[in-house]
């Protein structure tokens, strides 16, 4: 998509969500190199201000929190980073997508562009790299919020969007896409639907279409080992000192009342909240609410005149 184009899909999606935003931009974009690999991300300006980092859930990208961006970036300086082999960070060629993979690369970025006293935002698979960043470097953070995703991650509900995800996805045409994913989740509309597919769909060299995350990333972690891994979150969230917010998406299969409440209660110091009218893309189902829920919280946990603060 060009400029324009990108633009007037966030007009749609911005009126879709019933958000006033002051001013319509689009972030600026960057890569970094973490170890081996290469890192995308999005900057949507403001440096000066408090940072906030935003990390998406498997198979998504950084542009799944352009509204949230768009309308925090007034108070913050908003970043979204896309995670090895998704968006357009490059795929690891051993494959290697373990959470510590993850978090090793996020302690990379957040090192290269001097982020300290942040706010880390995590959706899914991004909110489980979170816990496991904060964990081992609780002094960082100013705040953390986990987004419809704990230690206790619903397997039916997850295996579900891991289907619809590995599902074989070269098509002809992006309208087979948008059908397919309208069906998979009814709370979208079309039109905003295919904005953010663009953003997640690459062109192959036969002129169909296909997703732009590395499908090997949902290979070769057994129910055993992810059970094991989760078994040690726990052990990790009891490390997190920061305020935490817990989200939990009212009509999420992924994530329950009673896993927000336990997750809320195990972390030092924990809240949780439930956004109405959203299933597990909580940002993406109702940014609206989201965001009002993510400026009550850090208008409660950070130190008032204290949002605009130097990097590094």
């Amino acid at each position: 998509m060009d400029a324009s184009e990108q633009l007037e899909g966030l007009r749609a999606a911005v009126a879709w969500a019933g958000m006033e935003i002051e001013e319509l931009v689009l972030p600026r974009e960057g890569h970094v190199v973490v170890g081996r690999t290469r890192l995308h991300y999005l900057d949507w300006g403001n440096q000066g201000r408090r940072p906030v980092l935003f990390l998406h859930g498997g198979g998504l990208q950084a542009h799944t929190w352009d509204l949230v961006c768009l309308d925090l970036r007034r108070d913050f300086h908003c970043l979204a980073l896309d995670l090895r082999g998704h968006g357009d960070s490059e795929w690891p060629p051993e494959a290697d997508y373990s959470l510590e993979a993850y978090a090793a690369d996020v302690a990379g970025f957040i090192d290269l562009m001097g982020l300290q006293d942040f706010v880390l935002v995590g959706m899914s698979l991004g909110g489980l790299t979170s816990i496991c960043y904060a964990g081992h470097h609780p002094e960082r953070l100013a705040a953390l919020v986990l987004v419809d995703v704990g230690p206790n991650v619903r397997t039916p509900g997850a295996q579900r969007i891991r289907d619809f995800l590995a599902a074989p996805s070269e098509v002809e045409e992006i309208d087979e896409l948008v059908r397919r994913a309208v069906s998979f989740n009814p709370l979208r509309d079309e039109r905003v639907l295919r904005y953010s597919l663009r953003h997640n769909l690459r062109r192959l060299p036969n002129g169909k279409w296909t997703w732009k995350h590395d499908p090997r990333q949902w290979q070769g972690f057994s129910p055993e080992e992810r059970t094991r891994r989760y078994r040690e979150l726990w052990r990790e969230v009891e490390r997190i000192s920061c305020p935490t917010l817990v989200v939990r998406g009212e009509l999420s299969e992924v994530f329950l009342d009673e896993d927000a409440e336990k997750l809320a209660r195990t972390l030092p110091r924990g809240r949780w909240v439930r956004v109405p009218r959203a299933g597990h893309t909580v940002q993406g189902d109702n940014p609206a609410s989201l965001v009002r829920e993510l400026r009550r919280f850090l208008a409660e946990v950070l130190p008032e005149g204290e949002k605009t603060v130097s990097r590094g």
